[in-house]
């Protein structure tokens, strides 16, 4: 574990594994331990850096006000920290805007990029559906347990739900999230709000030369299918996965699957890296 100071933000990381180096960027609201799935697998074959992105868990004080420009910039500073010139990058859910931005603005830093339950443009991420309004409440108002309940209908596919003890789910995903799921850090408004003013899409064409692996869930309803193809379709020679069964806890629900999508997209035309 360790810690670097940029921009008004103690950024908190954890570093292990050798070879190449990959960068593990999360989403909202979860903190980098998150990826613990995939990096206890990768990290016998790469140099694995996670970390908790600013304002959330061990990553404070929040600083300046995050957004994706600056949660880019966050991640460069860590890889400079730990002096790597290059590394491929791993982004889930608006991690994976953070990793589009830092491919568009810092190429020479991107080994390959690998877009795990995302979208390019952040205003289209879950769309305000009816059944979307009403999850969404029930994450925020009723008992513990309901609020639970309703975060795990966002996150996991229905048929896990249904074969499932959801308190007793909700309970082991807690450690995963960084938090109860009945409960939302403060930054979450904070995060949406960057998540929401960032749009990726006019530049995608940018990214031709740059291998790029996009991977869905089938029944997300944060980051539906449709954005996924549609950020694979705009990203030149991008490769589409859609993996049936999961939602938007894809990484933690299936690591068996997206881990070996994973080791096969950091061997792609794998170059040297100075670390």
């Amino acid at each position: 574990m360790a810690e670097i100071e940029h921009e008004g933000c103690r950024l908190h990381y954890n570093v292990g594994g050798d070879g190449p180096p990959v960068v593990w960027i999360q989403g909202v609201g979860v903190h980098g331990e998150a990826w613990r799935p995939q990096i206890d697998v990768i990290a016998l074959r790469y140099h694995c850096l996670s970390f908790d992105n600013r304002g959330l868990a061990r990553s404070q004080p929040m600083g300046r006000t995050p957004s994706v420009e600056r949660m880019g910039a966050d991640a460069i500073a860590l890889m400079d920290a730990e002096g790597w010139t290059s590394a491929h990058l791993v982004g889930h859910s608006l991690g994976g805007l953070v990793a589009q931005h830092v491919a568009l603005t810092a190429r020479a830093r991107v080994q390959s990029l690998s877009l795990i339950c995302t979208f390019a443009n952040g205003r289209t991420a879950a769309p305000l559906t009816p059944w979307m309004f009403w999850v969404g409440m029930r994450t925020r108002i009723g008992t513990r347990a309901m609020r639970r309940r309703a975060f795990l209908k966002l996150v996991m596919a229905p048929e896990v739900i249904a074969a499932s003890d959801c308190d007793e789910l909700a309970a082991q995903l807690a450690p995963r999230f960084g938090h109860d799921l009945a409960d939302q850090p403060p930054i979450v408004e904070r995060q949406l709000a960057a998540m929401r003013a960032y749009n990726a899409e006019p530049r995608l064409a940018e990214l031709e030369g740059i291998s790029t692996l996009v991977v869905s869930g089938a029944y997300d309803p944060i980051a539906p299918p449709a954005a996924g193809r549609a950020l694979s379709a705009a990203i030149p020679a991008a490769r589409y996965i859609e993996i049936a069964n999961a939602s938007h806890g894809l990484p933690i629900q299936f690591p068996d699957r997206l881990n070996p999508l994973l080791l096969e997209q950091f061997t792609r035309d794998e170059a040297p890296v100075t670390r």
